[in-house]
C-alpha cells in the first residue's frame, strides 16, 4: 500500500475489479478445499504471496520505523484521526442496526472531537461506541455472507464485508471539506490507516508471518474469528463459534 501512486478512489476500486475477476475463475473441488467457506483459495493463495511481499519489503519496515522513531503523544494522534474518520459509518450503519444507542455515542463522540478533526480524544474519559460497518449492516438485513476473498492490500473479506467496505468509504467527513488542503489529507489517510494498522499489529503480525506453519490459514481463520465477535449481536446464533485462533487481523 506504501510506496505505490494509489490514491483512494483508485485503492477502493479494487474490491469491485477483484469480484469482477473472481467471476471469471472457477472456484476448486469441494473435496480440495481446505476451508468450505474460500472455494478460491488457489486464487486467494496467490493474492496473499503479493501481500506478504508488499509487506516485507515495505509495511513492515515502515512501520518499525515509525514505531521506533515517531513520538508516541503523535502515534496516538494518529490512530485517533484514524478512529474518527470511522465514526460516521459507525453512526449510520448503528441507527441502520438498531443500535440507536451507539449511534448517539458515536455521533457525540464525532462532533466532540471533530473541534480537532479527530486528532485529540476529548473524551477519551467517556464510553465509547462500537465500530460498525455496513458489512455488519448487510448481514443484519438477510444477506448471505458468501466467499472468502483475500484482497490485494486490504486483506481479509468476505463478498458480503468487501460489498459493504465502499459503502463505508462514502462517508469520509475529510471528504466533504473542500480545498487543496483537504485533498492532500484525504490522499495521506490510506497510508496512515495501513501504517497504524500494521504499528499497532506489530507484533501479532510478526507472529503469524514467522512462526505459522500455513500463514495463510491461520490469517483467514483469525478473520472468521473476529468477524463472528462483530456480528454476535447481530447473528448471535454464531457468536460461540471458535476456531481456536486470538482475533487479531481484519
Amino acid at each position: 500500500m506504501l510506496g505505490f501512486d494509489i490514491s483512494l478512489h483508485k485503492l477502493y476500486a479494487m474490491p469491485l475489479i477483484l469480484l469482477i475477476s473472481l467471476s471469471g475463475c472457477s472456484s476448486i473441488p469441494a473435496d480440495q478445499q481446505s476451508d468450505s467457506r474460500d472455494p478460491y483459495e488457489n486464487t486467494n493463495r496467490s493474492v496473499f504471496a503479493f501481500n506478504l511481499l508488499t509487506d516485507d519489503y515495505v509495511l513492515e519496515p515502515v512501520a518499525k520505523t515509525y514505531k521506533d522513531t515517531v513520538p508516541l503523544p503523535a502515534q496516538t494522534a494518529l490512530s485517533n484521526h484514524v478512529e474518527w474518520v470511522g465514526l460516521p459509518s459507525t453512526v449510520l450503519n448503528s441507527s441502520f442496526q438498531g443500535k440507536l444507542e451507539n449511534a448517539t455515542l458515536a455521533s457525540l463522540r464525532f462532533l466532540v472531537n471533530g473541534l480537532t478533526f479527530g486528532l485529540v480524544d476529548l473524551m477519551e474519559n467517556e464510553d465509547e461506541p462500537e465500530p460498525k460497518d455496513f458489512g455488519q449492516t448487510l448481514a443484519f438485513t438477510g444477506v448471505p455472507e458468501g466467499s472468502y476473498l483475500m484482497v490485494p492490500l486490504l486483506g481479509s473479506h468476505t463478498t458480503r464485508s468487501l460489498a459493504g467496505r465502499g459503502f463505508d468509504f462514502m462517508f469520509n467527513p475529510i471528504s466533504l471539506v473542500g480545498g487543496s488542503s483537504a485533498s492532500a489529507v484525504r490522499r495521506a489517510e490510506t497510508p496512515i490507516a495501513a501504517i497504524t494498522f500494521r504499528s499497532n499489529s506489530f507484533n501479532v503480525i510478526n507472529q503469524i508471518k514467522y512462526n505459522s506453519i500455513d500463514p495463510y490459514a491461520r490469517t483467514r481463520s483469525a478473520y472468521y474469528q473476529r468477524r463472528t465477535g462483530q456480528l454476535a449481536d447481530i447473528l448471535p446464533e454464531k457468536a460461540d463459534i471458535d476456531d481456536g485462533f486470538g482475533a487479531f487481523f481484519e
